[in-house]
């Protein structure tokens, strides 16, 4: 289980000449992403099909021509929005990458961040795009300069700043109660506690604790702990750990269970994520060329 479907394929790796970036191409027919974040941002644009982007704020039909921006931490969800699926291309820069283009070519004070998450700009998706294809060639030089003008472009037309990452509950002892959660989720990561006893631990009720936490931060606990674990298993897979000890490291039952959550939320099987750094040698692998 975690694997694709035979109609669909995709790619997620990273460019040596290109640090704090994640790059992901991929046509999805079937797959759907459950609700997740990302530590950095996401640049995005769909060449062929539909994506239904679900924000917090509703569904997004994005189609060719249109490019999404989502914040750092921003809980999301996507799926097909047409039978035959969805094809993009997407850039994952680093929080510390945009800021420093942020610092160099805007006026924007505090953390950099996108005030919409989707905008009709044809002319910055084909950029998006050529990104990919530059990076694939090992073109350092172009891979830079058009990522560069991609980030700074959205930036200009698209910048604001990024509100304190407290979180969003309207009560203030809910979100006390959301944060000492989520920190004991942190650190029992491997043995979770049940929600009652999470609850008891902080002192709420178990209802309370899910509308707390939920507000704070877009998902429910045991939602935000399939992710959390997920981006361990990232950490370690970069690493070069295997797949079978990731999966045991960051509190899944076995291999199985890590590539089924792990195809869901990444897009791509721990594996192949693995080998797309690593190689079968065990070796950091020198990004192909095609």
């Amino acid at each position: 289980m975690g694997d694709l479907a035979p109609t669909e394929w995709a790619r997620h790796w990273q460019f040596e000449a290109l640090p704090g970036l994640d790059l992901l191409h991929a046509r999805y027919v079937r797959h759907t992403f459950p609700r997740h974040s990302h530590e950095g941002f996401t640049v995005a644009s769909v060449s062929g099909g539909v994506e239904d982007l679900i924000m917090p704020d509703g569904v997004v039909p994005v189609r060719p021509g249109m490019v999404v921006m989502i914040n750092p931490e921003v809980p999301h969800a996507a799926r097909a929005g047409v039978p035959e699926g969805w094809t993009y291309t997407t850039l994952y820069p680093s929080a510390d990458l945009v800021s420093g283009i942020a610092d160099e070519v805007t006026s924007l004070r505090g953390t950099p961040a996108f005030a919409e998450s989707n905008v009709e700009d044809p002319q910055t998706a084909e950029l998006i795009r050529r990104v990919h294809l530059a990076a694939e060639a090992g073109n350092a030089l172009a891979a830079d300069s058009l990522l560069r003008i991609v980030v700074a472009r959205l930036l200009s037309r698209h910048g604001s700043r990024l509100p304190s990452r407290t979180p969003r509950s309207s009560s203030g002892a809910g979100a006390r109660t959301a944060a000492r959660a989520k920190a004991l989720l942190e650190e029992q990561m491997i043995r979770p506690p049940t929600l009652d006893r999470l609850a008891q631990e902080v002192g709420a009720t178990p209802f309370s604790l899910l509308r707390a936490f939920k507000s704070a931060y877009g998902m429910p606990p045991h939602t935000w702990l399939t992710d959390a674990r997920v981006r361990n298993a990232r950490r370690l897979l970069e690493a070069g750990t295997t797949p079978a000890e990731a999966a045991i490291a960051v509190g899944f039952t076995d291999q199985p269970h890590l590539n089924r959550h792990f195809t869901r939320i990444v897009g791509v099987p721990p594996g192949a994520y693995r080998k797309e750094r690593w190689g079968r040698t065990g070796q950091p692998q020198e990004r192909t060329r095609r």
